[in-house]
């Protein structure tokens, strides 16, 4: 069966070209929420008129609500769906867990999709979303050909990959590094592309042959596994562009949609149209075959030019009228005394009838069924073509050629209203908001470390809430320190399919350790640690940004959650605290995490244009987590005490042993900061 061929609708312009080059489905931003802020996106009468034109032409439109949102712009992102939802969209989209349980519960008929900012990339994390409603999954790009198989195997939601365009460096929905250096948030739809820019590596035997560009990826490219993909079971194959120009989308679009529809991988003139269109230094495939490296990355010049006679040449055949047409069927009666009648029907079910006048006496030529068919067949100018025509004419009527023309406009009209006709979809009333039970007078300070040596019996003895340490670190110990405190595991924020067997057995070890809690930042966790007995704590990677987030991780059965770094002081404070709530108050953020190892050669950190460095941590798999230039430093403020969180996070990454003590001290007696430090977005929050 042909997957789904999605394209991106950055503008107008951008539909007309997906939809006249072959897509079967368009997505687009209307209104504020959705990830590409900085594209065209559509005004209301343009958002309207462009579901009427794709469903008109048998194309579905999918509205992007991936972004985070605030507990104020909750209604808004709400009312946004129900009117994309009354207007007739096909899907929305979603990244934000408050606004995921609001959809289910307000307009259970509006399908929903998992954007791949939900950071899905594990079998269990696709069944749970598919358990809650999903209709369909976006997978992370960083996903093989195995993994997607297995997926697909094993979800009964409808899969999607991405199969052509840009590649972000770090995860989908994990990515802070443009929040935190300018203020654009990528999960607010204002990436700067902070991963573009040349970095410097530090440290190890990198020298003058590393990338100057070691963040900037190629684009992807799987036009020559696109039967591959079709026969593991993915439903739908999305190609990313809403921020290129229209004639990139039509190029792309009609090459993708010309391999699908004749089964093959593209031809020499093929890949360099594709080439011509957009590339960095060319294209990869690296991460759909299972394998990262040094030929993955690429870059594009800024004053790289487009392809003049290639676009021009793609915008002159989307502009010149419908090169994709809808068939239809006619059956038309011609009958002495009686008005006559034209049935228009398409293969989608849709069957109308239109009458028009009784026909008159032939006084000269009586009309015939040759002559009613030609002229039942004139559908230039419209969105249709004639396929069959069965005509029944008595002998000796006349009908006029207007009359005719007439009857077949007005089936065509009724037809397209009857295609173009939103379906019932119920708004129910919202459920109350979630009570704030849990908000503490002041919170009890947590720590969390990366390395063995950072857990010292100094630290231990200044009384930690909680201890959070890396999973892979507690699989290597034979005994915990003795301290009072609730020891905690700290999942792999990436893994894969193949590693829960290892994951679920180092968590047994952990067990027997002493360990009580685990600290779960995907959603695919839940169902890994499921069964095992643990407290559940959720940690930054999910994202908490509003009051009906904590809500729907509490529903999943955790027991606190961390809430987004993304958040200023006041959010955070007005936030209701369902669950207990904790927040970083110390250390370097998290940037970045990749699937690439950044660390070979020995490199320890990148440092950019300013002179600025980002230290480099490994996580599972050899992968890449990038740290903040600066530690984020509160010690000497009062503010983040007061906002009801219930425990407050010492973020421990770089630090040695007697660092880490000293920074927990200070944050007892509220010290002020030594060296370079940042405050974070606390207060200046993020675009």
């Amino acid at each position: 069966m042909r997957p789904e061929l999605l394209s991106p609708a950055g503008s107008p312009e951008a539909l007309r070209a997906a939809v006249q080059n072959g897509a079967d489905a368009v997505y687009l931003g209307w209104g504020a929420f959705n990830a590409r802020q900085s594209a065209k996106n559509f005004s209301d009468a343009e958002f309207a008129d462009a579901l009427l034109y794709c469903h008109e032409r048998g194309v579905r439109v999918f509205l992007t609500l991936n972004t985070l949102v605030t507990d104020r712009e909750l209604p808004r992102a709400l009312d946004t769906a129900a009117e994309a939802a009354r207007l007739g969209v096909d899907a929305v989209l979603v990244q934000d867990w408050g606004l995921f349980l609001l959809l289910r519960a307000t307009l259970p008929d509006l399908p929903i999709h998992a954007s791949t900012q939900m950071s899905a990339f594990t079998t269990g994390a696709a069944k749970l979303l598919a358990a809650d409603g999903c209709e369909r999954v976006v997978l992370a790009r960083e996903c093989s050909a195995a993994d997607t198989a297995a997926i697909c195997r094993d979800c009964p939601a409808e899969v999607e990959v991405f199969a052509h365009g840009a590649l972000c460096m770090c995860y989908s929905g994990q990515c802070a590094m443009s929040a935190l250096i300018g203020g654009r948030s990528g999960n607010r739809g204002r990436c700067a592309q902070p991963c573009r820019l040349p970095y410097t590596p530090v440290g190890g035997t990198a020298g003058k042959k590393a990338s100057r560009y070691p963040l900037s990826l190629k684009d992807n490219c799987l036009a020559s596994s696109l039967e591959e993909a079709a026969d593991m079971g993915v439903a739908c194959l999305k190609l990313e562009g809403r921020m290129k120009r229209a004639e990139y989308v039509a190029v792309v679009t009609r090459i993708y949609d010309r391999l699908l529809r004749e089964h093959r991988g593209p031809t020499a003139a093929e890949a360099a149209e594709l080439d011509r269109a957009f590339s960095r230094s060319g294209f990869t495939d690296g991460y759909w075959r299972g394998h990262t490296g040094k030929e993955m990355f690429g870059t594009r010049p800024a004053d790289a030019p487009d392809p003049k006679e290639l676009f021009d040449k793609a915008r002159a055949a989307y502009e010149k009228g419908e090169a994709r047409t809808v068939p239809v069927d006619f059956s038309c009666s011609v009958t002495a005394g009686a008005p006559c009648t034209l049935t228009a029907s398409d293969r989608e079910g849709h069957d109308v009838t239109v009458t028009g006048p009784v026909p008159e006496a032939a006084r000269t030529r009586a009309l015939d069924g040759a002559e009613l068919e030609s002229r039942l067949r004139k559908t230039g100018g419209t969105a249709y073509r004639c396929d069959t025509v069965v005509t029944l004419v008595d002998d000796g009527l006349s009908l006029s050629a207007s009359a005719i023309n007439g009857l077949r406009r007005d089936a065509l009209a009724a037809l397209t209203e009857a295609r173009t006709a939103p379906p019932e979809r119920r708004r129910l009333p919202q459920p109350p908001p979630p009570e704030d039970t849990c908000s503490a007078p002041e919170p009890l300070l947590t720590v969390s470390v990366a390395r063995r040596e950072q857990l010292t019996e100094e630290l231990l003895a200044l009384g930690p809430a909680r201890v959070y340490v890396p999973l892979e670190i507690l699989a290597e110990m034979d005994a915990l320190p003795a301290g009072e405190t609730e020891w905690c595991a700290v999942l792999p924020r990436v893994w894969r399919d193949r590693d829960e067997d290892m994951l679920r057995s180092w968590l047994d070890h952990a067990k027997t350790l002493g360990v009580t809690g685990a600290l779960l930042g995907n959603i695919g966790h839940v169902p890994l640690v499921e069964g095992l007995g643990l407290n559940r704590y959720g940690d930054f990677g999910l994202n908490v940004f509003n009051s009906r987030s904590l809500e729907y991780l509490r529903d999943k059965g955790l027991q606190s959650a961390c809430v987004s770094f993304e958040l200023r002081f006041s959010q955070i404070r007005d936030l209701r605290k369902c669950l207990p709530a904790e927040a970083i108050v110390y250390g370097r953020l998290p940037l970045m995490i990749t699937e690439h190892d950044l660390t070979a050669g020995g490199v320890t950190a990148l440092r950019d244009r300013t002179g600025a460095e980002f230290p480099l941590l490994t996580a599972l798999g050899r992968r890449t987590e990038i740290q903040n230039s600066r530690p984020l430093w509160l010690a000497d403020r009062a503010d983040w005490r007061k906002l009801g969180l219930a425990f407050a996070r010492l973020r421990f990454t770089t630090e040695t042993p007697a660092e880490c003590v000293r920074v927990f001290r200070d944050y007892l007696t509220g010290a002020a900061p030594e060296g370079a430090f940042t405050r974070g977005l606390y207060e200046r929050g993020v675009e």
